[in-house]
């Protein structure tokens, strides 16, 4: 049943439980639904504070001959009545009350009085040392009302393309941080009275306690309509309680299926070639490694997608689920609840997949499982907390130990970073310094001979410039991507045929054999133009 009948249903129900409700107090009915939006309006009878403190609105205009009307609701005081029917009687004017429904009360009601449409200011980012945009968004933020609040900050991050929105109570404030492009900023301080308001939100629509003394973790979804669009924006919330209360982060995830697609992150040819290998000839094992936020699940997700044909089973286990794809199915899993990925993957095998994605490796038993899925035919794609993949590959087998029947399954090992990519419009060449040249010269001396190397006697680097369409000098993000891919010689350290398990060594045989490491990644790209040795500096 669509809206608009439900409405015109709850309506009815309304009129009649009104009419029998007249009937028994002995008063004339009147159904408004044929005149409350016609009806001429009978000004300066009442003022509006009265009509809505006594739930009544004048109808009709009396004379000598005729006499003045009332619409009263079953919520007008007998004593306003008695008060008003005097009044008129003094006079000498005769009073009618008829009895409206409430519906029909405030649809006059929006005549007499129609609701305010506030339009609020949308939220500036503040540069550093600018606290007068600061004080200008906190006073916006302190204005909105109760039940839009949580709506408008929610709105306000996804127009400005935020990642993560920052709660934190402090002694004598609540400050709000946002992080755009990888990058945390300031954007406003609210009295201490909103955190209720912004946490009984939370609690209702994300499933969090307000009175919890432990972390908690919630997820909710909100429509966010823009120009004339819709999209689905999921919410990710995680609260822990501080000394002055609950902070909350809120990760924002703007769900876009056609973003998803390994064409639109910038991944470079070689690091693509690598990539597009594994999905033309889906088995064994793929890991992604990074820190939060380093874009690893839209990395996995985009190669899922790829991998999304009819002739494929594909199964996720996500501790929560980010995005939800069509064609795939998905398994939450609660690893605070008590349940383990371990368990579910076991379980799912027996599903008979082609691909599954397995939210993240967290000890060994997980680890383990994975590892036997890869080598039995299927695909397993996964995350993994490590800073590089030659740590990643040591830490993976100091869970498994050394072990031959596991030194095919792994394939490939991606490290990922975002960086802020310049705005190509406004961004400033210069002449390097001699300590930057230097710097340049001692991270690219190793660079393996695959790579084009570029003149690192004379070149030059890029800076920000900051103006109104982009206050911090960039534009969106791009990914730094490092690859190992696991042959023969990386699988001799599973095999147990190297005693030396150490990320250096590993590390030192992957690059003989053509492995670009992060910072070089990082410096190629400042030296490209795209980004900044700062911001590779400040991620990598």
């Amino acid at each position: 049943m669509d809206e608009e009948k439900i409405q015109q249903n709850r309506r009815e129900q309304d009129e009649q439980s009104t009419q029998q409700r007249a009937a028994i107090l002995g008063i004339q009915y009147l159904d408004t639904r044929s005149i409350e939006l016609t009806m001429p309006l009978a000004q300066n009878v009442l003022d509006v504070v009265t009509m809505q403190k006594n739930r009544v609105v004048p109808l009709v205009e009396g004379n000598d001959a005729e006499p003045w009307q009332f619409g009263a609701t079953t919520q007008t005081p007998q004593s306003f009545i008695r008060e008003l029917t005097q009044q008129y009687s003094d006079v000498g004017h005769n009073v009618q009350f008829l009895l409206i429904s409430n519906s029909g009360y405030r649809q006059l009601m929006n005549r007499y009085d129609p609701p305010k449409t506030v339009v609020y200011d949308d939220i500036k980012i503040a540069s550093v040392g600018d606290s007068d945009t600061i004080a200008q968004v906190s006073r916006t933020l302190n204005t909105v009302g109760s039940d839009e609040l949580f709506d408008y900050l929610i709105d306000q991050a996804d127009l400005l393309g935020a990642s993560d929105i920052h709660i934190e109570n402090q002694r004598t404030n609540i400050r709000i941080r946002m992080r755009i492009d990888g990058a945390l900023h300031p954007v406003a301080d609210l009295d201490t009275d909103r955190y209720r308001v912004i946490l009984g939100t939370l609690a209702s629509r994300a499933n969090v306690s307000t009175a919890s003394t432990e972390p908690q973790s919630g997820h909710m979804q909100k429509e966010i309509t823009r120009n004339g669009a819709t999209h689905l924006l999921n919410l990710r919330v995680e609260t822990v309680p501080t000394m002055y209360g609950q902070d909350a982060v809120l990760r924002l995830f703007n769900f876009d299926e056609s973003m998803l697609n390994l064409d639109l992150l910038g991944i470079g040819a070689d690091e693509r070639k690598q990539i597009d290998e594994i999905v033309s000839h889906p088995r064994g094992m793929v890991l992604m490694v990074g820190p939060t936020g380093s874009g690893k699940s839209t990395t996995l997700y985009s190669m899922i997608n790829a991998l999304n044909t009819t002739d494929r089973k594909i199964i996720t286990l996500e501790d929560p689920i980010e995005y939800g794809i069509s064609g795939i199915s998905q398994i939450p899993i609660d690893t605070t609840g008590g349940q383990s990925f371990a368990d579910a993957l076991r379980a799912v095998l027996r599903l008979d997949p082609d691909v599954v994605m397995v939210g993240e490796i967290r000890d060994a038993d997980t680890a383990k499982t994975a590892i036997q899925a890869s080598i039995t035919g299927h695909l397993v794609l996964s995350s993994f907390h490590a800073n590089t993949t030659s740590a990643a590959f040591s830490r993976m087998i100091d869970l498994i130990g050394v072990n031959p029947i596991f030194s095919s399954a792994i394939r490939l090992v991606i490290a990922q970073r975002l960086v802020r990519r310049l705005d190509e419009a406004t961004k400033e060449e210069y002449e390097p310094d001699e300590a930057t040249k230097r710097w340049v010269q001692e991270a690219l001396k190793d660079l393996p001979s695959h790579v084009e190397k570029p003149n690192l006697d004379m070149f030059k680097l890029w800076r920000p410039v900051v103006s109104e369409g982009s206050p911090f000098g960039y534009k969106g993000r791009m990914v730094i991507m490092e690859q190992m891919v696991v042959d023969d010689e990386i699988q001799k350290f599973l095999r147990g045929d190297i005693a030396d398990i150490h990320t250096e060594v590993i590390e030192k045989a992957a690059r003989a054999n053509g492995m670009v490491t992060l910072v070089e990644q990082g410096v190629l790209a400042a030296l490209r133009g795209e980004t900044t040795l700062d911001e590779v500096n400040r991620v990598i």
